[in-house]
């Protein structure tokens, strides 16, 4: 059966080990006026200032984790926001990101291509040009199959094919992946198989 296209970012969906995936985030601070919108599900990295950016792809700035929403005191009505993204340019100076952070954290995300059992334990890189949902919050995030490679700095090593039966056919496009992130700021993985 054909995969279903619908892309989703990185989804948490338990620990190394197959401990499950117990929901926890830490605070991040994202600069007032940051010009990218940042959606639940997308790769965050390191900037200087001390806050974090949306990773755009062939970036080799380790990740710091996935975004899993902010908080924030909108400019305009002075009311605190609690949203599944970051609204670009956004002028407070109270942001915070909540993040997924932990390196030992498996996520479920869609490859652009089939995604064959014998590239397994490779690094790809992520395709962002898919841009994510202003009405729910979700990113467009998804692995681009085509970049496999042993490089270190490659943001995703898979893991695993999802169980998920609407995406699980390794025959078809659009697989969903299991992986972790490969060049997390806490420690960067192993290379990659050829």
């Amino acid at each position: 059966m054909a995969n279903k296209d619908a892309s989703f970012g990185l989804k948490p969906v338990r620990m190394m080990g197959g401990s499950p995936y117990s929901g926890g985030t830490s605070r991040y601070r994202i600069a007032a006026n940051y010009g990218t919108s940042i959606f639940q599900g997308d790769l965050v990295k390191q900037v200087t200032g001390g806050g974090i950016e949306r990773v755009a792809a062939s970036s080799t700035v380790p990740v710091v984790g996935v975004f899993n929403g902010c908080m924030y005191t909108d400019p305009t009505t002075k009311e605190q926001v609690f949203s599944n993204y970051y609204p670009a340019s956004t002028n407070a100076s109270d942001i915070i990101a909540f993040i997924v952070d932990d390196p030992n954290v498996v996520f479920e995300v869609q490859s652009d291509d089939t995604f064959p059992v014998a590239d397994l334990f490779g690094n790809f890189e992520i395709i962002d040009t898919n841009s994510g949902s202003t009405l729910t919050g979700i990113s467009g995030m998804e692995l681009d199959l085509s970049s496999g490679a042993t490089t270190t700095t490659l943001p995703l090593k898979a893991i695993d094919i999802s169980q998920d039966p609407d995406n699980s056919d390794v025959s078809s496009s659009n697989t969903n992946v299991l992986v972790v992130i490969q060049n997390h700021l806490c420690g960067v993985k192993s290379a990659g198989l050829a």
